[in-house]
């Protein structure tokens, strides 16, 4: 366990304020191979930990989380402790967080901070994604599906194997930022633009734990909160450990 969580911290950049994060601009793209091991991820700060609002047992996993932009992207990254790796759903829209599952949530538009993104991704790299114009709980009508996501996942361990022991998981996606068009937020952003975005992850079914970067003010669990989003800021820079400062 002190060398995995070495490992984590290896690959962590501490952030600034909880609440807040700066996205860097990736001088290239990223290949989406699920091994983060491009110098931009090294070099891009990660959120800062993940907390558990909803913690009554069993073993506080962490994750590392850290996000990239560029023109046509919004780029998000996973390192996820996880002594047991699981799960179970196969098709697209399917209760991936039933399983391993990380989540971005975002809220693009702050003139519209009720109308909100969920994108859903278990370690298999199946998606549940939906669009809320209207608030938590109110789904678009009929089925909405983010185009052209890019999801890469790799496990250190066995999936779905109780008898053994696994260490880690990794999850590297790219999402088109057009698909987040319809909140009526600037696509791409322009620098300084101010987005509205939480990280989750569920735990899967063996430790079944909630936790998120942004806690939701909510006695019980629900990451369905927009107005408890942290808040993201897009750079026109790359990352300032990437130039060394």
């Amino acid at each position: 366990m002190r060398a995995l969580l070495s490992a984590l911290l290896a690959w962590a950049v501490a952030a600034g304020a909880d609440d807040a994060y700066t996205i860097y601009r990736a001088d290239a793209p990223p290949t989406i191979d699920g091994r983060l091991d491009e110098a931009a991820w090294t070099a891009a700060p990660d959120v800062g930990g993940f907390v558990f609002p909803w913690w009554e047992a069993g073993a506080r996993e962490q994750t590392v989380a850290k996000l990239l932009w560029d023109d046509e992207h919004l780029y998000a990254a996973f390192l996820c402790e996880d002594a047991h790796i699981w799960a179970e759903h196969t098709q697209r829209d399917s209760a991936v967080y039933r399983d391993d599952c990380v989540e971005v949530f975002t809220a693009p538009n702050p003139q519209r901070p009720d109308a909100y993104f969920n994108i859903e991704m278990n370690v298999l790299g199946i998606v549940l994604d939906q669009w809320h114009p209207d608030g938590p709980g109110k789904p678009v009508p009929g089925e909405w599906n983010g185009a052209g996501f890019r999801i890469k996942t790799a496990i250190v361990g066995a999936l779905n194997d109780e008898a053994g022991k696994d260490r880690y998981w990794v999850l590297e996606a790219a999402f088109p930022l057009e698909n987040f068009a319809l909140s009526g937020a600037a696509i791409p952003p322009n620098p300084g633009d101010i987005w509205h975005l939480n990280l989750n992850r569920l735990g899967g079914r063996t430790n079944p734990q909630f936790s998120q970067w942004r806690a939701s003010g909510t006695d019980y669990p629900n990451f369905h909160q927009p107005r408890d989003f942290g808040r993201v800021e897009f750079s026109a820079a790359a990352s300032p450990f990437w130039r060394g400062e």
